[in-house]
């Protein structure tokens, strides 16, 4: 099916015999346009069903109004919480949010700036991709003058206004209890140790170890455990061990949830059980047998704190402004995968 074409102020001035720039002055109710003929364009676009194309008209007026935003996977429930926050407070203020997915890909979120930049954006919001360990083509929105906010996973060589979660409270909670049940040998399911959030987090399980008197073990980190297949498969291979832990803590509920079924399939077999912590509080974790203990983020109003955070930029823009960290506390929901 053949896509309708739009309509334009050229189509409207053929139909009426005048020219462009009488109708686009009538359009905008210029005062040298006599009522007789702002009636005349208005009627015939009407007819012609003519709709205003109001981003060309804000980029003459050199404003978009709108913002963009960069995250690294859209279908995740942290990510999409973050979006209704932004949303929520740009949408009251009268800007449209353009949403752009990386994919976890460096090569996507390159471009997806450069797209962002020539559509003369007017500020982003983005959290990193996993393989973003460099912040060159970050620097190219800043030389551009373009406001940008970080939150999540950020950039600690550029200075930029960022909202992150607190990370190392969130995980020596989730750790300390984990202690506090019992568990003396606790394993850790990681991120990519080099991005923010998942450094923090392996920072904060050091720390409530080493607070409790027990000893870093090193055999028990495993970097890049993310998705419940990694989980699944990393904790049935934990579970044959002769020396299988007894607690987990993972930095995604993912694979907190593998690592949930496996034990669930092999644990009373291999006479072996873990009790395990997630992060993220995805709404599953309620539901799973047990029900999943996990930190909460407070996605939402992560995303409320970042485009407030935007907006103040764009409204009262410095070159002497001091850019400043949002934190936004951690809360530890405790449940029945890591109970006695």
């Amino acid at each position: 099916m053949a896509r309708e074409k739009q309509v334009t102020i050229t189509d409207i001035a053929r139909s009426l015999n005048t020219t462009v720039s009488t109708v686009s002055r009538a359009l905008s109710n210029h005062p040298s346009i006599g009522v007789e003929m702002k009636k005349k364009v208005e009627e015939a676009a009407r007819k012609l069903n003519y709709r205003p194309n109001v981003l060309a008209a804000n980029l003459r007026r050199g404003n978009t109004k709108t913002i963009g935003m960069i995250v690294p996977l859209i279908n995740r429930h942290f990510f999409a919480n973050v979006i209704a926050g932004v949303d929520e407070v740009l949408h009251r203020e009268g800007y449209n949010l353009l949403i752009c997915q990386t994919s976890e890909s460096l090569q996507r979120e390159k471009e997806v700036i450069e797209n962002l930049i020539q559509n003369r954006i007017e500020g982003i919001v983005m959290s990193l991709s996993k393989e973003s360990f460099v912040s060159n083509h970050i620097k190219k929105v800043l030389d551009y003058g373009i406001p940008l906010v970080q939150f999540d996973r950020v950039s600690a060589d550029l200075d930029v206004n960022k909202v992150v979660n607190d990370n190392f409270n969130g995980s020596y909670g989730a750790v300390s209890h984990l202690i506090e049940q019992g568990c003396r040998r606790i394993a850790h399911f990681g991120g990519m140790f080099p991005i923010n959030i998942y450094s923090e987090r392996l920072r904060g399980y050091k720390q409530a170890l080493a607070d409790s008197g027990l000893n870093f073990d090193n055999s028990l980190i495993f970097e890049n455990v993310l998705t419940q297949e990694d989980g699944y498969a990393l904790t049935i291979n934990l579970l044959q061990s002769d020396s299988c832990p007894d607690g987990l803590f993972s930095a995604s509920d993912m694979s907190a949830l593998g690592a949930l079924l496996a034990v669930n399939k092999y644990g009373s077999t291999l006479k072996k059980h873990l009790r395990i912590a997630g992060y993220a509080n995805e709404p599953f974790t309620e539901f799973t047998c047990p029900s999943l203990t996990s930190v909460e983020q407070h996605s939402v109003e992560m995303g409320r704190a970042a485009a407030t955070m935007l907006l103040d930029e764009i409204n009262h823009s410095s070159a002497e402004r001091i850019h400043k960290t949002v934190t936004i506390p951690a809360q530890l929901f405790i449940r029945n995968s890591s109970l006695k």
